[in-house]
C-alpha cells in the first residue's frame, strides 16, 4: 500500500525552546521520527514529509533528503489542532508526487524512544487488519479521579492492585495510522479504531524538562551481558558481584548468563529477578550474542581464552572482565583485578584495592567503637566454603571457648554451604550460627574479631574495621595480596595447609593484644571503600580511558 508519512513540527515551544532543533544525545530531535521513518523505505512503499513554520527546522531537514513543507501561518498557531495540518500535508504531497495515499502516518517528533521495528509491526498490523485508524498507547492501570461538575468523582468500581485493574490505555503520541479516507481538515479517525500497544520505554512523549530528561535517559541506556558462574567449586562471589553492578546501573537493560554447571547461581539469580539465560558451551553462547546484541558484556568467569575472547569481541562494543589473568584477557577494553596487586601493567589492567566494589550495605553502616576486650568473633567463609573450613572453626571455637568462656562465637553460613546441617547452635559453647543472612554488615560492626578466607570478604571487614585472621581457600585465592599486615590482617596462607594449633595460638595472641588489634583497625579503616564502586562503574560503561 502506498504510505505517506507526515512529521508535523513547530519551531516555536512556550514549555521547551526551540525543542524540535535542541540536541538530545547529540542530534536535533527531529532526527530520531525521520529515522525511523526512513529507516522502513527499503520495506515498504512510502514518502515522507515535515511540515514545519521554522526555517531552521526546515534546513535540518532538508540536509536528511526529506520532503519539507512549509506550513501556513494560519496552520501555525496554537490554536490550530493537527487534523488541518495533516490534510494540508497531505494534499501537498499528492499533488507534488501524482499519487494517491493509502494509508496515512502522523509521527510526531517529540517520541524519540520509540523503535522503527515497533512503527514496521504497527504498520502491518494495520494494513493486514479491517480498521479504519490505529493509534499507538500504552496501557497505564492506575486509581484515577476526575472531575464532573466542581466534583471530584472517582474513576473505578474497586480498590484493587495496579495488576489487578482493567486496561487503561493512554496515546502516546508515537504514531497514528489511519485510512486516506479518513483524512480531512475535520479529522483523521475512522469509525473502527484500534490501539496498538508499545512498550512504556517507547512511550516517552517530550512535552516537559522532566521528560526531556527521561528521553535522554533511555537512549543513553546500554544493553549489558553479565557472563557470570557461581557453583561449589568457585563460590558465589562472581555472582554477588555482578548482582552489585546491576542493582547499581539502574535505567540500563541486563541479561545474565550463567553455564548449566552454576546451580546455585542460577537459583540466586532467579531469587533476584533479573532475566537470565543458561548456556552449555560457547557455541550456544555466541549463539545468544547473535540474538541479544550486547553493548557491553562483563566477564566475570575468572581465565579466558584468546578464542573465547575474539569470539565475544565481535559481538559487543565493549567488553570487561574481572580478575582475568588468561591469555584472552589482552582482548578486553579493561581487565579489573581489585584483590590482586601488580606493577607494571598493560594499558587496559585495573589492579588493586580501589577498584573493589563494596556493597550498599557497607557503605551505609558506620563501625563499631574500639573495644578493648574481645566479647564478640566471627566466622564467616564465604558463600560456598568448598574447603570446609567452617567445620574446622566450629570445633576450634569449641575449645576456644574452655580458655575465653565469655566470648561468643557467631557463625556466618553462606548460601551455597553444603554442611549446614552439621554446624548447628551450641549455647554452652556460646557458639551461635546464622544462615540465610541478608545484611552481613549488621553482623560485622557488632564483632571484635573475626576469622575468614582471602576473597571478597576481607574487604568487608575492612571497611567495618574488624581486625581478621585469613585462612586461603586454595592457591588462587592465597595470591590475593590484600589480606596482609599492612592493611590489617593476619594471614595464615592456605587454610587446609594450616594446622588447628597455630590457628587456636594466632586467635588467643590476637584476643589478649589489643593493641595490635587497634593498630589492626586503624590501618582498615584508613581505605576509601566508598570510592571504588563509582571507578568500576565508569569502567564498565567506559567512561575511563586511561588505567594510570
Amino acid at each position: 500500500m502506498k504510505t505517506l508519512i507526515v512529521i508535523p513540527a513547530r519551531g516555536g515551544s512556550k514549555r521547551i525552546p526551540r525543542k524540535n532543533v535542541r540536541l538530545m544525545c547529540g542530534r536535533p530531535l527531529i532526527c530520531y521520527a525521520i529515522e525511523n521513518a526512513r529507516g522502513l523505505q527499503d520495506k515498504l512503499d512510502l514518502d515522507i514529509a515535515v511540515s514545519t513554520d521554522d526555517e531552521e527546522l526546515g534546513g535540518i531537514v532538508a540536509k536528511m533528503g526529506v520532503t519539507v513543507i512549509a506550513r501556513p501561518k494560519e496552520l501555525a498557531t496554537d490554536r490550530v489542532t493537527l487534523d488541518p495540518v495533516i490534510n494540508h500535508a497531505l494534499l501537498y504531497m499528492e499533488a507534488q508526487k501524482q499519487v494517491r495515499y493509502d494509508i496515512v502516518i502522523t509521527m510526531q517528533a517529540t517520541s524519540p524512544t520509540l523503535k522503527a521495528e515497533t512503527l514496521e509491526k504497527a504498520i502491518l498490523f494495520f494494513e493486514q487488519s479491517e480498521f479504519d485508524t490505529i493509534l499507538s498507547a500504552t496501557n497505564q492501570p492506575h486509581l484515577s479521579w476526575k472531575e464532573v461538575d466542581g466534583v471530584i468523582t472517582k474513576n473505578y468500581e474497586k480498590r484493587l492492585n495496579s495488576q489487578e485493574l482493567p486496561k487503561n490505555y493512554v496515546e502516546t503520541g508515537g504514531f497514528f495510522i489511519t485510512k486516506r479516507s479518513c483524512v480531512s481538515d475535520a479529522g483523521r479517525i475512522g469509525e473502527r479504531v484500534n490501539i496498538f500497544e508499545i512498550p512504556s520505554d517507547e512511550s516517552v512523549d517530550i512535552d516537559t524538562e522532566a521528560d526531556w530528561i527521561v528521553a535522554e535517559s533511555i537512549l543513553k541506556r546500554k544493553k549489558i551481558l553479565f557472563r557470570t558462574v557461581g557453583k561449589q567449586k568457585l563460590g558465589m562471589g562472581h555472582i554477588y558481584r555482578c548482582l552489585t553492578f546491576a542493582y547499581k546501573l539502574t535505567g540500563h537493560q541486563f541479561l545474565f548468563v550463567l553455564d548449566d554447571q552454576s546451580d546455585m547461581g542460577i537459583q540466586k539469580i532467579k531469587e533476584s529477578y533479573f532475566p537470565y539465560k543458561v548456556v552449555k558451551d560457547d557455541q550456544e553462547f555466541e549463539a545468544l550474542l547473535a540474538d541479544y546484541q550486547p553493548d557491553i558484556v562483563v566477564n566475570d568467569i575468572l581465565n579466558t581464552t584468546e578464542d573465547y575472547m575474539k569470539m565475544v569481541t565481535r559481538y559487543a562494543e565493549r567488553v570487561v572482565n574481572f580478575e582475568d589473568i588468561g591469555p584472552g584477557a589482552k582482548y578486553a577494553d579493561a581487565v579489573i583485578n581489585a584483590l590482586y596487586e601488580k606493577g607494571e601493567k598493560l594499558h587496559n589492567e585495573y589492579y588493586g584495592s580501589k577498584y573493589f566494589c563494596i556493597r550498599d550495605e557497607f557503605l551505609e553502616e558506620i563501625p563499631k567503637e574500639f573495644s578493648e576486650s574481645v566479647q564478640k568473633i566471627m566466622i564467616i567463609f564465604g558463600g560456598a566454603d568448598p574447603s570446609d573450613l567452617t567445620g574446622r572453626l566450629y570445633k576450634i571455637s569449641k575449645e576456644l571457648h574452655q580458655a575465653y568462656p565469655s566470648i561468643e562465637f557467631h557463625f556466618i553460613l553462606g548460601f551455597a554451604y553444603a554442611n549446614k546441617e552439621l554446624i548447628q547452635d551450641d549455647s554452652k559453647n556460646q557458639i551461635y550460627v546464622h544462615t540465610d543472612v541478608k545484611r552481613v554488615s549488621a553482623y560485622m560492626n557488632k564483632m571484635d574479631l573475626a576469622i575468614t578466607s582471602q576473597g571478597r570478604t576481607v574487604y568487608e571487614l575492612a571497611s567495618m574495621g574488624v581486625p581478621s585472621i585469613v585462612l586461603a581457600q586454595n592457591k588462587r585465592e592465597a595470591e590475593h595480596v590484600f589480606a596482609g599486615i599492612q592493611n590489617g590482617f593476619i594471614n595464615l596462607g592456605i587454610g587446609v595447609e594450616q594446622d588447628d594449633a597455630t590457628v587456636i595460638q594466632t586467635v588467643k595472641w590476637l584476643i589478649d593484644t589489643p593493641k595490635v588489634r587497634k593498630e589492626m583497625r586503624k590501618l582498615q579503616l584508613a581505605k576509601e571503600f566508598h570510592k571504588g564502586q563509582q571507578r568500576v562503574i565508569k569502567l564498565i560503561l567506559g567512561e575511563i580511558e586511561s588505567n594510570q
